[in-house]
């Protein structure tokens, strides 16, 4: 697990500060979508579809930190859209991080190397490239070619330059799990600092056959789970587990809450029932009880990070096994 001491330090004690004052729901990550324009159109991505008609908004620098300040997370995750295209990213990203926050600054990496420039290393910022696969794959999921070299070149300097520079992997249908080994061998002789690797879910707006069932996921994970002691990876040790189908997780929607230009998105990161005005709106007003793949069937065959990884932090703590598993995979 590419994890480090300090991030760790960080969500351990604001895991105990919560559980102290008698929080059974609480952000873990808040997923913090400024905008949804986008330089790319993947065949897996729900965001562009579902939010087609208000893809020239975007939310002020005032807005977003406004959004960090209520949700309290320790860890947000910029995301979109394409971040890189707000004009005041830089700044945002700036002020997030002088809030002692952590930040997953993610992207695909188009435009990357040029946008180095306007960020500064940080201990507390992460660049998360999008990666699903090889260049052949990974261009034709991305609907263009020559988007994996761009890529792979930004992720390269940036390395260069002293970023911390994190990889995401998504899974589909078509994901070859040799092709998958192969992509985490490149990453890590660059090295990447981490590798998230996580199913697709399936969104309604997105028409395309690539995603996978529930089963479908864990027997593709299967085959690669063999390789979670050679990858670096930025995924709890109890969350891979899970997903190959060795371990039984809860989804926990509201671990991590969204904020874009609509508002706060409900129920969670995949699904949209509606938004609210303000985040404690969305945690009050919201049916919990509704989601979860026992519960409704639009969740079924999900098992993506955003919803389970919580859920395993919590198991950590309820096993001194699991512990150990988590706490050996930290490095300094």
């Amino acid at each position: 697990m590419g994890f480090s001491v300090r991030l760790v330090s960080s969500l351990a004690a604001y895991l105990l500060r919560n559980t102290v004052q008698g929080r059974k729901r609480y952000p873990m990550v808040l997923m913090l979508e400024p905008l949804f324009r986008c330089n790319l159109q993947c065949a897996g991505c729900g965001r562009i579809r579902e939010y087609s008609d208000i893809l020239d908004r975007t939310m002020s620098r005032e807005e977003c930190l406004s959004a960090v300040e209520e949700a309290g997370a320790p860890v947000v995750s910029l995301t979109g859209g394409e971040p890189l295209l707000h004009p005041e990213i830089a700044a945002i990203v700036r002020d997030i991080v002088g809030r002692k926050r952590f930040v997953n600054l993610c992207t695909n990496g188009v435009i990357l190397e040029r946008s180095l420039e306007k960020f500064e290393p940080d201990p507390r910022l992460y660049l998360v490239v999008h990666l699903d696969g090889l260049a052949e794959t990974h261009d034709r999921l991305a609907g263009r070619g020559g988007v994996f070299e761009t890529a792979l070149a930004a992720i390269r300097t940036a390395r260069r330059r002293g970023f911390q520079v994190l990889v995401n992997t998504t899974l589909y249908k078509e994901t070859d799990p040799e092709e998958t080994g192969r992509l985490f061998a490149l990453l890590s002789s660059v090295p990447v600092d981490g590798v998230m690797v996580t199913p697709a879910f399936a969104y309604e707006a997105a028409s395309a056959d690539v995603f996978l069932s529930r089963g479908e996921i864990s027997r593709r994970f299967r085959a690669l789970y063999d390789t979670t002691d050679k990858v670096l990876f930025y995924n709890t040790p109890l969350y891979l587990e899970f997903l190959a189908g060795n371990l039984d997780l809860r989804c926990r929607p509201w671990s991590t809450p969204t904020r874009n230009p609509r508002g706060w998105k409900s129920p969670c990161y995949l699904l949209t029932d509606g938004h609210f005005r303000t985040f404690r709106e969305l945690m009050e007003e919201t049916d919990w009880s509704h989601y979860g793949h026992e519960n409704n069937p639009r969740c079924s065959n999900c098992m993506v990070h955003s919803g389970f990884e919580a859920s395993a932090l919590s198991a950590m703590r309820q096993s001194p096994a699991n512990l150990w598993k988590t706490i050996r995979q930290i490095h300094v």
